[in-house]
């Protein structure tokens, strides 16, 4: 049985629409308008267990949405969805107890309080036995290295160990399904790493299964082999990565480190040059052309290095929304 089960989901929001003014105010207390927004519109696809699925998008797309559906906050407006064999707006103990909902801009530690005081809070939530608490924590303290800090108030801590003591507080209760929101927001590029290392060690370690949005595109192409893109509430692409960047874009890079100087001319006649710095030059080249352009390069002139390389994620990204 998969994991994640999700067909024809739709979410409809009814939004009140009111006219600008004293007199629109005085008419909106006679008459209201509304207005059906929909924020997810017939979206289908399933989840095995131990995946680790990125699920990316602009703002507004429809992830947080689709995400808090998945994990039974909100109600569908049609639509069936089957996590761990039940379905999540009932919000069953035992459903509750197998999923786990990290979200980057909200918190669920006590601000003026340690987190080690909400770890063992969630204990008792969560009716954790006392040798599986004790184990889990001192596992995950380990693995995000916060040995110094889970009795240190809340508020005195960074925005980056703030987030992983969020991730032990989701994560004491072993859950099976990990549902990430932005969990890097607002981190810089070391904390960014270390929080993407910790993710895929648990993800590979307890067999979970995950499903993450972020805006960093560099978390998703080092976590994900699968992604799922949506937009305007409607999936765009759902595969593997690699079959992402190959359906939408035509070109591959070529970047020349060279021994002597060249001519701009004569590789304008393999390429569009993005950029032209000797001795570095980038090419942009046709994906089926990359392969004879390197060889071309590598006899007619004197060259010291060259790297063959994917158009970056964001580009691909921008490219599959502009598209749409």
């Amino acid at each position: 049985m998969s994991a994640i089960t999700v067909n024809h989901l739709n979410k409809t929001y009814k939004s009140y629409r009111k006219d600008p003014g004293f007199f629109g105010s005085v008419r909106s207390l006679v008459k209201r308008k509304y207005e059906n927004i929909p924020a997810v519109k017939d979206i289908s696809f399933t989840i095995e267990s131990g995946e680790l699925v990125g699920f990316i998008g602009p703002n507004g797309a429809g992830k947080t949405t689709t995400l808090k559906c998945l994990s039974g906050l909100l109600f569908p407006t049609s639509g069936e969805i089957s996590v761990l064999g039940f379905k999540p707006f009932e919000r069953k103990n035992e459903f509750l107890k197998q999923i786990s909902l990290v979200m980057g801009q909200k918190n669920q530690l006590w601000w003026d309080l340690p987190p080690m005081e909400t770890f063992l809070l969630n204990k008792e939530i969560y009716q954790i036995p006392k040798n599986h608490f004790k184990k889990t924590l001192d596992e995950l303290i380990s693995i995000l290295e916060v040995e110094d800090i889970i009795n240190i108030q809340v508020r005195k801590l960074s925005l980056g160990q703030r987030m992983k003591c969020e991730l032990i507080a989701a994560l004491l209760h072993s859950p099976k399904i990990l549902f990430l929101d932005e969990p890097t927001i607002g981190l810089d590029v070391v904390m960014q790493k270390k929080l993407r290392g910790f993710v895929r060690e648990y993800n590979k370690k307890f067999n979970a299964t995950v499903i993450l949005t972020s805006h960093y595109m560099e978390d998703v192409r080092q976590l994900c082999d699968r992604i799922i893109v949506i937009d305007h509430g409607s999936i765009l692409f759902d595969g593997k990565f690699d079959e992402l960047v190959k359906k939408h874009t035509q070109q591959k890079i070529i970047s020349v480190i060279f021994e002597k100087e060249v001519l701009r001319e004569k590789l304008l006649k393999l390429g569009i040059i993005k950029d032209f710095d000797l001795p570095k030059v980038v090419l942009l080249v046709k994906r089926e052309n990359a392969n004879s352009v390197a060889e071309k390069l590598l006899k007619d002139f004197s060259v010291l290095d060259m790297n063959i390389e994917e158009p970056d994620i964001e580009d691909v990204i921008r490219n599959v929304f502009s598209k749409s």
